[in-house]
């Protein structure tokens, strides 16, 4: 499933947020949502296998490094399982409204294997801040990351014999 767009939404006053119809079609065989802290100020919401996959990632990472235990208790400890209600809604524990600013206008966007709950006016800053370099970021993210290669040239020109330690 690849989600993608970006929809405005308005939380009611029991932080339930009504997702697009395309988002809940996205989700419709998922047998579990998981709700969890995003990065640049946002929340990010996953099917449960796409959360499997994140996991994975996680797990072979070495446990003994410091950022991968903060990240990883950072991580688990404030994702919530949530549940779509019969309306289309979920409802967004209080604690992750907060930690992601979300009131009134929320932007659902639609990143490929997850969705991101945005505060409107931060993600436009966010967005307007981005937009012009598109082209650029474009680029970096897709082009291969290639070694340059060495000229046989440059090797015969300036031979340095191995020295003993």
């Amino acid at each position: 499933m690849l989600l993608t767009g970006n929809y405005e939404r308005s939380f009611d006053e029991k932080l339930r947020l009504a997702l697009p119809r395309a988002i809940r079609e996205a989700f419709r065989d998922a047998k579990q949502l998981v709700l969890t802290p995003g990065t640049d100020g946002s929340l990010s919401l996953f099917a449960g296998e796409a959360f499997g996959d994140l996991a994975g990632r996680l797990a072979v990472r070495s446990p003994a490094g410091r950022d991968v235990r903060a990240f990883s208790r950072l991580l688990y400890s404030q994702s919530h399982t949530v549940e779509i209600d019969a309306q289309g809604r979920i409802r967004v524990p209080g604690e992750l409204a907060a930690l992601a600013n979300l009131d009134g206008s929320v932007m659902v966007l639609g990143v490929g294997d997850h969705v991101e709950l945005w505060n409107k006016s931060r993600w436009e800053a966010y967005f307007s801040s981005l937009q012009q370099q598109y082209d650029q970021l474009a680029e970096a993210a897709l082009s291969e990351s290639v070694a340059s290669p060495v000229s046989i040239e440059a090797v015969s020109e300036s031979p340095r014999p191995l020295q003993p330690r």
